[in-house]
């Protein structure tokens, strides 16, 4: 029997990289974003073979949190992977002194309060499920380099992908007893929608050296990263984090 892969903001970019390379793995998607989109504009998703949903839905609203996962059972029955992708940056870069109340929420309603909720309606969905394989399910949150490196210009981004680390570990460690497993995949400079607006800050930091793997990291490095912890290989380990960054972790003397 197939498993399913719920993969949210889903509709461009990384998340879409995500649900197509799942889908090679021989998973039914399930991709979820806030905007409306047709099931023809996923017609490469569905000839790798993959049985296909898209559901339209604002991860920050309790509402549409439990019909993402209402019609991912009524279609498939069971969640075998959460992939918390969902993300959004602030409207406006303002130096961490003139934030504002309202971006704060903004973004914090959909990076930390999505997360932290979808998880937890899908995490009691999965506890339900038998046991296949030595698991349950595996949740991969997708944070950010963000979560440990300060941007005083987007500090509410910052503060919301921190949380989504403690997220990941608050649930790698209450449902490791119920054989779910949860993960982080921390992205560097990815070519995206939400990166092209300042990718001439980061083309000159490539060219400064500042990242030891010299060049842009793209949707499917994300994508691949996801796989392997999508694949079940890591069933001694829960809580991890991996930084797919091109070494930026790595400090320098």
């Amino acid at each position: 029997m197939k498993q399913t892969a719920l993969i949210t903001g889903a509709r461009r970019g990384i998340g879409r990289a995500i649900a197509a390379q799942l889908a090679k793995d021989g998973f039914n998607i399930v991709i979820n974003a806030a905007s409306p989109a047709g099931n023809d504009a996923f017609e490469d998703i569905k000839q790798n073979g993959a049985d296909f949903l898209y559901i339209q839905g604002d991860v920050s609203k309790s509402a549409d949190r439990e019909k993402i996962v209402k019609l991912t059972i009524e279609k498939f029955k069971s969640i075998d992977v959460l992939v918390n992708n969902a993300g959004i940056a602030p409207k406006v870069r303002a130096d961490l002194l003139d934030m504002s109340e309202e971006s704060f929420d903004y973004v914090l309603s959909v990076n930390t309060k999505g997360n932290m909720f979808l998880t937890q309606i899908a995490a009691k969905q999965m506890i339900k499920q038998e046991i296949v394989n030595k698991r349950r399910g595996i949740i991969i949150n997708i944070s950010s380099a963000s979560s440990a490196v300060s941007s005083t210009n987007r500090g509410e981004y910052c503060i919301s992908k921190a949380a989504v680390s403690m997220l990941t570990t608050l649930y790698a460690d209450r449902l490791s007893r119920e054989s779910i497993f949860v993960y982080e995949i921390r992205p560097g400079v990815i070519k995206t929608d939400m990166t092209s607006v300042v990718s001439e800050k980061y083309n000159q930091l490539i060219k400064d050296g500042v990242f030891p793997i010299a060049r842009w990291g793209t949707p499917q490095d994300i994508a691949d990263a996801v796989s392997a912890f999508a694949g079940g290989k890591f069933l001694y380990t829960t809580g991890n984090f991996i930084d797919v960054d091109g070494g930026f972790h790595i400090r320098r003397l």
